[in-house]
């Protein structure tokens, strides 16, 4: 996994994590890879590993079940896809708005381009 130097790498793990449950690589009720097989996948320190299951456990996107593992919760889907989204509106699209008036680019130039993109 290559990292880049602007956001904690725990937190890029989770981004590793939701992208997975979003593109329903990892289902709901669906074991997940350990801390230890996370770690060694990624490359870092099993602790910072831990960092990553802590925060996703947190936010109620995954769950452990003692002595058998970290589950993707019944919920994981809905949640994971709210924190993405959260975190979409609050970093990138103010900066894609910014650009995108530096550019002249109207909503409808926008629309079409998505379109575009989206229908290859």
């Amino acid at each position: 996994m290559d990292f880049i130097d602007n956001q904690p790498i725990y937190m890029q793990i989770a981004d590793y994590f939701c992208q997975n449950i979003l593109s329903r690589e990892w289902k709901a009720n669906e074991r997940i890879p350990s801390v230890r097989e996370i770690a060694v996948l990624v490359e870092v320190n099993p602790n910072t590993a831990m960092r990553a299951f802590n925060f996703l456990q947190d936010q109620g996107i995954i769950q452990n079940r003692r002595g058998i593992g970290y589950f993707v919760d019944l919920d994981g889907y809905t949640k994971a896809l709210e924190l993405r989204k959260n975190a979409f509106i609050r970093k990138e699209v103010p900066a894609f708005f910014k650009t995108m008036h530096l550019l002249n680019l109207t909503c409808a130039d926008l629309e079409k381009l998505y379109n575009e993109t989206i229908n290859k």
